[in-house]
């Protein structure tokens, strides 16, 4: 029997046989090596505005091409996409390579108008990886990023940050902002999410830190779930870690809605979160409700 491969990507590390899929349901053993099976396999696309994704602080009113695929490396219950995230190889797709992709973003740059007008506004900023979770795909991510910037245009990548240290290290200098899940604060809370994965908040903490100190322009997301993640001392704590990066990181603090396998919890209040805002608001200099 062959030796099992490992998949370096995320700290899972799944060790898959010849022809069997990772947790991701992304990446395969296909006799030699660990593939993408989702490479330039696009599920969803759309021009949105760079504030949906979210970044708030990032060419704030510019516009930029969104795409996502299938798998992901969590398995929250509540996830919002999980048609895509949660969904195989057998997925309905259509391709869309690296060179396309590239030229569709140059494309979109260069014929729509600026949505507003004037300086710092653009038509396309250039590609967001988002949706799903686009880092399972990650050589996709890294392939179409060198092309776009050779375009002269901009990368965003939409995460959960469950990636490992050295390939977030060797793609980091093509991304311009990243918007980075902390889930929550306790690693109690990310068993749950995880599936069990032992360390997983330390990974997304440690790489929050990383993409900051290496520059890249990152803003946090926080999905607040009744009953799990919506304590004000939590708020406190994660919002005090943040500033202790920088007091200007964003963080957008958003209201859970009943999705996928959880749906037997309300709606997260909107008085619930305002009051997580005015808690995070005592450490950081930008902070926004979402989902209100």
């Amino acid at each position: 029997m062959a030796e099992k491969i490992y998949c370096e990507i995320c700290p899972r590390h799944c060790g898959l046989e010849a022809g069997q899929t990772g947790f991701c349901k992304a990446r395969k053993n296909t006799g030699d090596r660990i593939e993408p099976v989702n490479y330039g396999r696009c599920t969803s696309a759309s021009l949105d505005p760079i504030e949906k994704k979210p970044l708030a602080r990032f060419y704030p009113g510019s516009r930029i091409l969104s795409v996502g695929s299938f798998g992901c490396n969590l398995v929250c219950p509540f996830c919002q996409n999980y048609q895509i995230s949660m969904a195989g190889d057998d997925m309905r797709t259509a391709m869309m390579p690296p060179e396309l992709l590239a030229e569709k973003a140059a494309e979109y740059a260069d014929r729509l108008p600026d949505p507003q007008g004037g300086d710092g506004h653009y038509s396309n900023l250039g590609v967001a990886f988002t949706y799903n979770e686009p880092l399972v795909g990650y050589e996709y991510v890294r392939d179409t990023a060198k092309l776009v910037h050779e375009r002269g245009l901009l990368n965003v990548v939409v995460t959960n940050g469950l990636i490992s240290r050295e390939p977030l290290s060797e793609l980091l200098p093509l991304i311009d902002a990243m918007n980075i899940d902390l889930k929550g604060i306790h690693s109690d809370y990310y068993d749950w999410v995880s599936g069990g994965l032992t360390g997983a908040l330390d990974v997304v903490m440690d790489n929050i830190r990383i993409a900051h100190e290496a520059g890249c322009h990152v803003e946090i997301t926080t999905l607040i779930v009744p009953g799990k993640n919506d304590s004000l001392e939590d708020m406190s704590v994660e919002a005090e870690w943040l500033a202790s990066l920088s007091p200007d990181i964003p963080l957008h603090i958003s209201r859970f809605f009943p999705r996928y396998n959880f749906t037997e919890a309300e709606p997260t209040s909107v008085k619930r979160i305002y009051e997580l805002c005015d808690i995070a608001a005592r450490f950081l200099r930008h902070v926004y409700p979402g989902n209100c």
